[in-house]
């Protein structure tokens, strides 16, 4: 039977995968633990791992993993920047969930908005201490305000049907447009210039790195909010927090943080943080943060197991690997095997 290494196992986590592995002839043993150089020994004996957002999956893990004779990285998520994707090729395959649910994200990120700018969360804690004032709780109409999208993907296009909804206009920008779209695309800097709201949902490239940054925290409107349910490393963090200070920004909304991996799906409450950054955002009332759970629905779980399990599925039968995740044809589609209906090496 084909064995598989699951890394930083969360109860959620284990639910829906022990549902479905029931399908497939393979044995899941699960890991507490991030999966990183030190922890890939763990997955001595195992063909697979799956691993997860914030493991570190960088040239020494590879290594490691590869000397144990595993052949694949599964990672039940759809980003892969914590991957060293060119260390893998050729080595060792790398394959990922794509989409799990566009609506989980999408929604979580209005969720926030609203409950950012009706201050529901300052109200929900006055109203437990029997304090049942208005006082400093009040928010504005979403009808009529302008919301800047950055990346119009799947979940981009959602959060902005519901934007629609409550009568907002909407702003794009999108290095890939979608054609036919009814709102309007515009270069970045418009966007930063003229947006109420700005929320992100882009991927995490070399480009997009720390794109919210001081000089582009200068070019918003003042008391502008922002949202990043995307990754965390989208804003320079320290920036934000002067933006915030200086009340350029009006309020953030983030579900990510660019150092998360050392905090984020773990209990600290006994602990005195570390980080500066992080501690202060979290102590300002116009910030709302929650722990990268944007994600965290039922439909969403059982369609992340579900993909993996078909990823795993697919490398041990020697088929195509749908969702490979492939240096080179990243950098020169053309020569993508995929084609041929086989791995991409």
């Amino acid at each position: 039977m084909k064995t598989i290494s699951f890394f930083d196992t969360k109860p959620y986590d284990k639910e829906y995968f022990e549902e479905i592995i029931q399908e497939y002839p393979y044995e899941i043993i699960f890991h507490e633990e991030k999966l990183n150089a030190r922890t890939a020994i763990l997955a001595k004996e195992s063909e697979a791992v799956v691993a997860f957002v914030n493991d570190t999956v960088d040239q020494k893990t590879i290594d490691q993993l590869i000397s144990q004779g595993v052949g694949l990285i599964a990672l039940r998520c759809a980003g892969y920047n914590n991957v060293d994707v060119k260390a893998a090729y050729g080595k060792i395959h790398v394959a990922r969930v794509p989409a799990y649910s566009p609506y989980a994200v999408a929604e979580h990120a209005m969720a926030m908005l609203q409950t950012l700018n009706r201050k529901l969360h300052r109200a929900y804690n006055r109203i437990r201490e029997y304090n049942f004032s208005l006082n400093g709780l009040t928010g504005f109409d979403l009808h009529g305000k302008t919301i800047g999208v950055v990346g119009t993907g799947k979940i981009g296009q959602i959060f902005i049907d519901i934007c629609k909804g409550f009568g907002m206009r909407v702003l794009a920008s999108d290095p890939y447009p979608v054609s036919g779209a009814d709102y309007e695309y515009v270069e970045v800097d418009q966007l930063l210039r003229e947006a109420d709201i700005i929320s992100l949902h882009c991927p995490l490239t070399n480009s997009s790195h720390h794109m919210i940054d001081e000089e582009a925290i200068g070019k918003m409107k003042k008391g502008v909010y922002i949202i990043n349910t995307s990754r965390g490393a989208l804003i320079d963090s320290e920036a934000l927090l002067e933006g915030i200070k200086k009340g350029q920004i009006g309020g953030a909304a983030l579900d990510v943080y660019e150092e998360e991996a050392e905090f984020f799906y773990e209990d600290y409450s006994n602990t005195i943080i570390q980080d500066d950054v992080l501690a202060r955002l979290v102590s300002m009332p116009n910030v709302l943060i929650t722990s990268h759970q944007a994600f965290l629905t039922k439909e969403a779980l059982r369609n992340i197991a579900a993909t993996t399990m078909e990823n795993i599925d697919q490398y041990f039968k020697g088929e195509k690997l749908t969702n490979e995740v492939c240096y080179r044809c990243e950098k020169d589609p053309s020569t993508c095997h995929k084609k041929t209906g086989k791995p991409c090496f």
